[in-house]
């Protein structure tokens, strides 16, 4: 199977992020983490994984420039992560893996083991973190965790669109990505059964996502990551902090 890879790296409406600003660069996959820039860290990963056709959708004249340079595609972002996922799949089609350039971490690893854990037959897939691995990886971790009946559970920022049909969920990304730190409202979504199943703890995460994809006519599925570490990637200073940490060490 061929696989394409998006990484999302445009810039946030307000000029450089919290990131950006501590480090005195551009944009925040310029920060160095290891003697390289988090995005170059990014790229490398995937290569490492086996991907070889990469696009990075991005609009910093520096970020396009190191991507370029890196020999990955540059595609213009949209309004929001969600439309600028749409615009790749447009391009790049299925099945195509999307990532963050934040995802200082990133392991080849990690993702060959997501993309043989995604069930067989899956329209979409997501990846996400257990609370107990977080915490077992990174003592003191403070993150904001979905709570479901199978425990805590934290985002990966990985995501596959399996098929074709996969772009179906690409419209609902956005609405759900607003409410991420709102279960409760993900939930709903899907109707009062689901709610009050989620309501009376009995709702695990692969429930919840494979119930919210059968709603738009998807086989949806949650996988779980091998690794906790895989949930770190950097929103802010402290973040690069820790990367940069954990690496050392």
């Amino acid at each position: 199977m061929t696989i394409s890879a998006l990484i999302l790296a445009g810039s946030r409406p307000g000029g450089p992020d919290a990131v950006a600003s501590a480090e005195g660069v551009a944009h925040k996959a310029l920060a160095d983490v290891g003697g390289q820039p988090i995005l170059a860290r990014v790229i490398a990963a995937l290569r490492g994984a086996g991907i070889e056709y990469i696009a990075v959708a991005a609009d910093q004249p520096e970020v396009v420039a190191l991507a370029e340079t890196l020999g990955a595609r540059v595609l213009p972002p949209q309004s929001g992560p969600s439309a600028s996922v749409a615009a790749g799949f447009a391009e790049l089609g299925a099945p195509m893996l999307v990532t963050t350039a934040d995802h200082a971490l990133l392991r080849p690893e990690w993702v060959r083991a997501f993309l043989a854990d995604v069930p067989e037959g899956s329209d979409v897939a997501i990846m996400l973190a257990r609370q107990a691995d977080v915490e077992r990886a990174m003592p003191g971790s403070r993150r904001t965790w979905l709570r479901f009946a199978d425990g805590g559970w934290s985002g990966c920022n990985l995501f596959l669109i399996a098929t074709a049909r996969g772009r179906q969920a690409i419209s609902t990304w956005e609405a759900v990505e607003r409410d991420r730190k709102r279960p409760w409202r993900i939930a709903a979504r899907l109707g009062p059964g689901t709610l009050l199943n989620y309501a009376l703890g009995r709702l695990t995460l692969d429930g919840a996502v494979a119930r919210l994809g059968a709603r738009i006519g998807l086989v949806a599925h949650a996988v779980a990551a091998r690794d906790g570490l895989a949930a770190v990637d950097v929103d802010k200073p402290g973040d690069l902090a820790d990367v940069r940490r954990i690496l050392g060490a």
